[in-house]
């Protein structure tokens, strides 16, 4: 007779959750920072992100803070037809879609350009200088950036005569003319943003195995071939990420940096939708039209950022999703 075997069915490892009595519990118990650290990310977005989204309501409403959601007015579409029928709407959309497209021509590029020269730095006391230099500004606060700037745009500013030594301008205070808002604006991002948002880059160039830079010398390659064919190509997957991120967020200018530096005097040029939503929302308390102007500029950053994704996937198979 044959003698049948009863196979053993193998014992989960000990680490594993399957075997431990408590599944969840234990492994509860033994990463409670972890989990709590956690629980410190989820109710920062349920409080500041997902409750605050009950507030859309107010966007087809006649909302009164007195009445509350519950009893204000429902008046549909009428906020949305105020808005785009009103003076501004073409000046602002305008002017948010061209200073984007600003950021994104010379502001995008910019902490790439600077992580590639940071990368390139033999000399490394000199390298951590630039690095902790150029973070700095990323930590100042709006407040005092735009006092600084505002400061060297006066007529005897530090900015000013430079652009006149350049032929660039005349010698007067800059803030107060439409036509330099634009070029003020974006040097100030770019100083502000350079060093921090290079961070990433850095961070993924560290990664990048350093045999093919000795393969490459092998074969002669120079430095320029060298970045061309190994330093971009590691980049690629993190600048095609963050050119979508750009991309969807291209109605969201923050209005913080627009509110300081602007005046009546250059809203033909400064005066961006969210600096808007700013002015009517709070200043006029016309709280139904700015969550009405607010709503539409995130749905066309919806749609932005879909789009941008699906290119990306068709054309570099890169994509979030």
């Amino acid at each position: 007779m044959t003698k049948t075997v009863a196979k053993k069915v193998p014992k989960p490892p000990k680490n594993s959750l399957a075997g431990k009595r408590g599944g969840w519990a234990a492994d509860f118990r033994k990463h409670k920072m972890l989990y709590a650290m956690f629980a410190v990310v989820m109710i920062y977005y349920i409080v500041f992100h997902y409750l605050p989204m009950a507030g859309i309501v107010m966007a087809f409403q006649n909302f009164r803070p007195a009445k509350g959601f519950l009893e204000s007015d429902w008046v549909g579409m009428k906020n949305f037809i105020d808005f785009f029928s009103g003076p501004y709407a073409g000046r602002l959309i305008r002017n948010t879609i061209v200073l984007n497209l600003y950021l994104l021509i010379f502001g995008f590029p910019a902490p790439i350009i600077f992580a590639l020269m940071l990368n390139e730095m033999r000399a490394k006391r000199y390298k951590s200088v630039m690095q902790t230099v150029s973070y700095m500004p990323h930590f100042v606060s709006a407040v005092v950036a735009c006092g600084i700037v505002s400061l060297f745009c006066q007529s005897s500013g530090l900015l000013t005569s430079l652009f006149h030594l350049l032929g660039l301008s005349d010698q007067v205070d800059m803030l107060a003319y439409p036509q330099y808002f634009r070029s003020i604006y974006v040097i100030m991002d770019i100083w502000q943003s350079l060093g921090w948002g290079s961070i990433i880059y850095l961070a993924t160039l560290s990664n990048v195995d350093l045999n093919l830079y000795e393969a490459a010398d092998i074969d002669g390659a120079g430095r320029f071939r060298k970045i061309w064919n190994i330093t971009l190509p590691a980049l690629l997957p993190v600048i095609v990420v963050q050119l979508i991120m750009r991309i969807g967020s291209m109605m969201s200018l923050g209005a913080g940096n627009v509110i300081l530096l602007y005046r009546a005097s250059t809203y033909e040029t400064s005066d961006i939708i969210s600096s808007y939503v700013y002015r009517a929302g709070l200043q006029n308390q016309k709280y139904s039209l700015g969550t009405a102007v607010d709503l539409f500029n995130s749905i066309i950053n919806i749609g932005l950022l879909t789009g941008a994704n699906y290119v990306s996937r068709k054309v570099t198979e890169e994509s979030l999703w």
